[in-house]
């Protein structure tokens, strides 16, 4: 793939992954991964590792914007913004150790809960 063509795929990457993560207040590295696998060819690790370093600038720039808007609620936001940091490192450092396929079918499987969840 010539440079500017990729170039061109991961601007467009970029935007459907901040859309989604602007609208839902998150879930843009449920989109960013399989975006950055399929469109762009990463390998499965590090499609969650760059999935993972794109969004948190993004996620940053929203909870500004709910922040600024009066969504924040402290008393919820810092207990679980801890288990979060806890749960973040925690699974960078299984990602170490996971083999690839047993990393895919885990999302794959939380993907298919969290839309099952959603209809009911």
């Amino acid at each position: 793939m010539d440079i500017k063509r990729k170039a061109r795929k991961s601007v467009l990457a970029g935007a459907l992954t901040g859309s989604v993560n602007g609208l839902f207040g998150g879930g843009g590295g449920m989109v960013a991964v399989p975006i950055l696998k399929n469109m762009l060819g990463y390998p499965q690790k590090r499609a969650h590792a760059t999935a993972i370093s794109i969004i948190a600038p993004v996620c940053a720039l929203s909870a500004l914007v709910y922040i600024l808007g009066g969504y924040f609620r402290a008393e919820v936001v810092i207990p679980v913004a801890i288990g979060s940091v806890a749960g973040g490192y925690i699974g960078a450092q299984l990602l170490n150790y996971l083999p690839e396929t047993i990393v895919n079918v885990a999302f794959v499987a939380l993907m298919f809960a969290a839309g099952v969840r959603m209809l009911f």
